[in-house]
């Protein structure tokens, strides 16, 4: 084939977009962008960019605090509603009429 290309050996530049995925401008301004958004979210859950080693110690330590919290918390609210719910089952279960199969 006369118009065929790839017996042709790449240009230096085709071998740059190739490998970054686009035009190094606009893969930096998505990288700069993508860092960015990353940031945002990093330091919300509690890392900083200084101290990485302590801030992800930091955020296992809170998870791991996070985790008992919430079963401290469930374990309330079952026994506050246990102390209606299983009296009046078993007062139903007791004076209910029996059931026949």
């Amino acid at each position: 084939m006369p118009n065929d290309i790839r017996g042709l050996p790449a240009g230096q530049s085709d071998g740059l977009y190739r490998f970054l995925g686009g035009s190094p401008l606009a893969v930096a301004f998505r990288l700069i962008l993508l860092s960015i958004l990353v940031g945002v979210v990093l330091a919300a859950i509690g890392l900083d960019p200084w101290n990485i080693l302590y801030s992800i110690r930091r955020l296992f330590q809170s998870l791991w605090d996070f985790g008992f919290d919430a079963i401290n918390w469930a374990w309330r609210y079952f026994l506050l509603g246990a102390v209606i719910v299983i009296p009046i089952w078993l007062l139903s279960r007791l004076f209910g009429a029996p059931r026949g199969r």
